[in-house]
């Protein structure tokens, strides 16, 4: 995450001054990085003696850094900095041995002290990610601290601080902080203490903001059979795949909508960004270990290709979905789709399109800006030149395509649809062209990269060194292939061929080996253990899409319900049964929508089947405030 910079910015890892202890602050300007000293996210790693201590130079990174160089502990990897209020514990380099943290919400009785690690929560100019300082100085109306990723400007000679922050006292006799940013906020501070006094207890919502509603529209309302402009070439295809100007094969669903709470919803955005950056480093830790990533069941010949991609610091995701069952008892995700991830047309487009239609004026609708940020993030991509949307002859994926193509032009980029792969061609020194002879070099797809490998286990199953890219193919009988448009070096893919890792299902049990604390993770593990026949389980295989060939399985050993498909000869993950909550008669999966690594809006989606596949309904959802959700 990058915060805005008031004055001119050092150089990318200028040291900006030294705090106690002579721990060096280093500027963040990531503008400026040498891609010759960094050229690639390995680089970007902050290490010492083995352990890693976060993402240079990230606010995160100097906390732990000051901790392991000042105190000789650190605490756990966390996804997001306004988490570390939720630490109870660091942990002691030299033995293992854990010591208790004491987490002091800003406005208490009990006042910070130096070397306690003031945390803001997420919003305003630390949006998403929060923000943690270390406290070097305590005065009796201020305190000063020093901090990585927000000032980049080297401090004056006499300083040994980064900020300085006005304190007041309460009328109770709390210690209140402000944050120089207006809209910025302070949760409190940490403090390595086996002292208890002031400190915060776990807050608990109330699990009845955490179920799921089904409303209708009064009975007034007039059913308008033309709400969808045919005209679209994308509603068009839409019409079309679902036989009429219909939001399912219910009549019913066109007057009814979904609703969750404000607080529910918050709990989604939480668990969406912060998981992402979990299974970011889950992604890194399974490319850097061969024992793991042959767990993937990725062509190893692929390998290098895949680590070369994952390296490759302009080759980012634009999209991802993540699946969450919420229920009172929890929010839990089941996986990550982080690979050509679909129904962002139903969420971005059609359902907000419905509710002006209606007149559903209930709550708000939680995809409002999804096109916005896909706009967004386009434009941060810097695309130089045409980029070719590559889809297969589907109507659902040609929406999803067209949805796309308005983000796309609208951040000032020329493209252009393919469909298929019939009209490509090949150009001099093996270029692949489109059917006008416009060479291919950025790519955006909606098929999966597994469609691509398929092709290849297709065509060299028996012959792995044939595998690499630069095998001699004859262009005089052979056409281009998908994988000859994809896998070419110098085609720069969305989504990027790590996702093939990220998407992965083997990426489950090794988030959860890594962030074994998360409240959004379930039990998930390579081989079927006793505790998760105990507790129940789903049978996954490590590729699969739309909710093909899982069972879920009691824990009575009795299968409830299993689907087919085409990955039945796939490895299988165990992940812990967390069933989808019913509502009507029908079970509801939350869908929340990433764009560019950060939540963007959320739909759902419901089927009287326990497993949510393809088929299953996408309709209108809405956000309520906690008070009507609760009146309701």
């Amino acid at each position: 995450m990058k915060h805005r910079h008031s004055t001119a910015p050092a150089k990318f890892g200028t040291v900006l001054g030294h705090g106690p202890g002579g721990v060096p602050v280093y500027s963040s300007d990531y503008d400026s990085a040498d891609d010759d000293e960094f050229p690639d996210r390995q680089s970007y790693r902050s290490v010492m003696n083995g352990v890693y201590l976060g993402h240079k130079w990230q606010c995160v990174e100097l906390a732990r850094r000051w901790m392991y160089l000042t105190k000789g502990y650190v605490f756990d990897d966390i996804a997001m900095a306004y988490d570390i209020f939720r630490l109870r514990h660091v942990r002691v380099i030299a033995d293992g041995s854990l010591l208790p943290l004491q987490s002091i919400r800003n406005g208490a009785r009990r006042p910070p002290e130096p070397g306690c690690l003031l945390i803001w929560n997420e919003g305003g100019e630390f949006e998403v990610t929060g923000h943690v300082a270390v406290v070097t100085e305590v005065g009796s109306d201020w305190v000063r601290c020093i901090e990585q990723n927000v000032e980049d400007s080297v401090w004056h000679e006499a300083e040994t601080w980064s900020r300085q922050l006005s304190m007041q006292r309460t009328k109770n006799g709390g210690y209140w902080i402000d944050c120089t940013f207006a809209d910025a906020s302070i949760l409190g501070w940490v403090i390595q203490s086996d002292d208890p006094t002031e400190a915060e207890k776990a807050l608990v919502d109330d699990p009845a903001l955490f179920q799921i509603k089904r409303r209708f529209l009064p009975k007034s309302t007039k059913v308008d059979r033309q709400w969808l402009d045919p005209s679209d070439p994308m509603q068009a295809n839409y019409i079309k795949l679902m036989h009429g100007q219909n939001l399912s094969a219910d009549p019913t669903d066109m007057t009814a909508y979904y609703c969750i709470s404000e607080t529910a919803m918050r709990e989604v955005r939480r668990a969406t960004n912060e998981l992402h950056r979990m299974f970011l480093h889950a992604t890194n830790f399974a490319l850097a270990n061969d024992q793991v990533l042959e767990r993937f069941n990725l062509p190893t010949a692929l390998w290098p290709r895949i680590r070369q991609s994952w390296s490759n610091r302009r080759n980012e995701m634009i999209t991802g979905r993540f699946d969450f069952s919420v229920r009172p008892d929890g929010i839990k995700a089941y996986e990550y789709n982080a690979d050509s991830a679909s129904c962002y047309m139903e969420a971005g487009f059609l359902h907000g399109r419905w509710a002006e239609a209606f007149g559903c004026k209930d709550g708000r609708d939680p995809a409002a800006r999804l096109l916005e940020y896909l706009i967004e993030a386009w434009r941060d991509r810097s695309i130089d030149g045409l980029l070719h949307i590559m889809l297969d002859h589907d109507l659902e994926e040609s929406y999803h395509a067209q949805f796309m193509h308005k983000a796309i032009e609208a951040a000032g980029i020329r493209c252009k649809i393919v469909h298929g792969v019939e009209d490509l061609q090949w150009g001099k020194d093996g270029q692949v062209l489109d059917s006008d002879g416009e060479r291919i070099l950025w790519v955006w797809k909606t098929w999966a990269w597994e469609t691509a490998l398929d092709e290849i286990r297709h065509d060299l199953e028996d012959d792995e060194e044939n595998l690499r890219l630069h095998r001699t193919i004859d262009r005089a009988t052979q056409p281009p292939r998908l994988v000859d448009v994809l896998l070419r070096e110098e085609v720069m893919v969305f989504e990027p061929l790590w996702t093939l890792v990220t998407s992965n299902k083997a990426i489950l049990p090794v988030v959860k080996q890594m962030f074994p604390s998360s409240r959004f993770l379930l039990n998930t593990a390579f081989e079927l253990t006793d505790d998760l026949r105990a507790r129940g389980y789903a049978a996954k295989p490590i590729v699969g899409r739309c909710g093909s060939n899982i069972a879920l399985v009691n824990r009575s050993e009795n299968i409830m319900v299993a689907t087919d498909g085409q990955f039945d000869d796939r490895d299988t993950i165990y992940q812990e049964l967390f069933r989808l909550p019913q509502v009507d008669g029908r079970n509801a999966q939350i869908q929340s929508y990433s764009v560019d690594g950060s939540f963007a809006g959320a739909g759902i989606r419901v089927d009287p089947s326990l497993i949510i596949t393809t088929n299953s309904d996408l309709l209108p959802l809405r956000v309520l405030p906690d008070h009507e959700f609760l009146a309701d």
